[in-house]
């Protein structure tokens, strides 16, 4: 079998992705995602602090840290679910700080959560059609009405999660119901979900949580694909080290809220303050 094949991607055609990586903005030197002095604080708690990041059109980077270190926060002020208490988050040269989650959604910005969020009930296909319907041209008359264009929409959306299914190797199982499906399945469904945004960045929130050894490395693998077949650009939050430092271009380190280090991944993971403030062990063991 072909790594292609074990990775579980396949080029989707038409339709869906089919660049390398950044070919989007290859003609803008600049970030895609910068933060900026990004402070989030709950009262007196404050979850992230005064966070600079960068994420380029085309890189792959990983943000890691310990439980409770505000990882999970800095996506939730991307994202619009919380507004950053001070600080700006620009996405494409645009100030998005405060903008809704849907608003985010609409200007490129996806996301996976660490736990699963699928609709359980619903089939394979149902759920990746509901994310595309963030891209529904037609008024609310027209879909009650069924009218020509409203028709030719869905046919084309059911087209697209079709191939979107097959791009992660769904395809055989789009009638199932999502929650029954086994747990490596569904975190595949989610991205596949995420990709039906049409995102240029897609933010991944431990996608290898509860995988075992096995199922982490054929992530890897599938990670790196959708990179290559959709041409997005991905930031994402993990603990296994192994697939943080196999996958990732540059990685950055938060503590407390604060980023302590950035970085290649041979960097971090000499960097005396990540081994005592977040790893916890001798460097030869990373």
């Amino acid at each position: 079998m072909s790594r292609r094949q074990g990775s579980g991607i396949r080029d989707p055609g038409s339709g869906v992705g089919d660049q390398e990586p950044g070919v989007r903005d290859r003609g803008n030197p600049g970030a895609l995602l910068r933060l900026e002095s990004c402070t989030r604080a709950f009262g007196g708690l404050v979850a992230m602090k005064d966070v600079d990041l960068e994420v380029h059109p085309g890189e792959l980077v990983g943000l890691i840290g310990p439980n409770g270190a505000g990882k999970t926060t800095v996506f939730n002020v991307i994202t619009g679910i919380y507004e950053p208490t001070a600080g700006k988050v620009l996405f494409d040269g645009k100030d998005i700080s405060g903008r809704k989650p849907h608003q985010v959604a609409r200007a490129g910005i996806s996301r996976t959560f660490q736990n699963i969020r699928l609709f359980r009930a619903l089939s394979v296909m149902d759920n990746v059609r509901i994310a595309l319907h963030l891209r529904h041209r037609h008024s609310f008359p027209a879909a009650l009405f069924r009218t020509p264009g409203v028709a030719n929409e869905d046919r084309a959306q059911t087209e697209e999660a079709h191939r979107l299914l097959e791009a992660l190797d769904l395809g055989h199982l789009s009638g199932e119901a999502a929650g029954s499906l086994p747990y490596g399945e569904q975190r595949r469904l989610e991205i596949a979900r995420a990709l039906a945004t049409h995102p240029q960045l897609l933010l991944l929130d431990e996608p290898a949580a509860g995988m075992n050894d096995q199922e982490t490395d054929r992530l890897m693998e599938i990670i790196r694909e959708i990179r290559r077949v959709f041409g997005v650009t991905i930031l994402l939050i993990e603990h296994d080290m192994g697939l943080v430092m196999g996958i990732c271009e540059r990685i950055y380190v938060l503590d407390y809220g604060e980023v302590i280090a950035a970085g290649l991944p041979e960097e971090i993971r000499a960097d005396p303050k990540v081994i005592e403030a977040y790893l916890g062990v001798e460097n030869d063991e990373l």
